[in-house]
């Protein structure tokens, strides 16, 4: 007998047919939603994990600048190395500063896979 990855589906929905939360059956879409929790929760925000996060989102209140850029890519290969490290290898992290954005592009492999993956991700300053 098979096991079956069970999750809970990033952001939390209900499946409408069953009444019941929605699950993630997809490894990589699971890692996908894992690597955006990382990224969007702000250290301080989980009551048990206090260091938990990136905090992408307090870029929000930074000028948009190249360093801005910069101080991005490093917070995210730490937070990615520290709470994803056991199942991905981060690639490369690149964050571009254009006009009100902060443009993310993130290679990553699974570790279980070793299926390169990429992620996009715009956040608006």
């Amino acid at each position: 007998m098979g096991s079956t990855l069970l999750s809970i589906k990033y952001p939390f929905a209900i499946n409408s047919g069953l009444g019941t939360m929605a699950e993630e059956n997809d490894f990589p879409a699971h890692v996908r939603q894992m690597i955006l929790q990382v990224l969007f929760t702000s250290p301080g925000e989980r009551i048990n994990r206090p260091d938990f996060g990136c905090g992408i989102k307090r870029m929000v209140f930074s000028p948009n600048s190249d360093v801005t850029a910069s101080l991005a890519q490093i917070t995210i290969i730490q937070a990615l190395n520290t709470w994803m490290g056991t199942l991905i290898n981060v690639g490369e992290v690149k964050v571009d500063a254009i006009e009100e954005k902060l443009l993310i592009h993130i290679s990553y492999s699974l570790k279980a896979m070793s299926e390169p993956q990429y992620l996009n991700v715009e956040v608006t300053i």
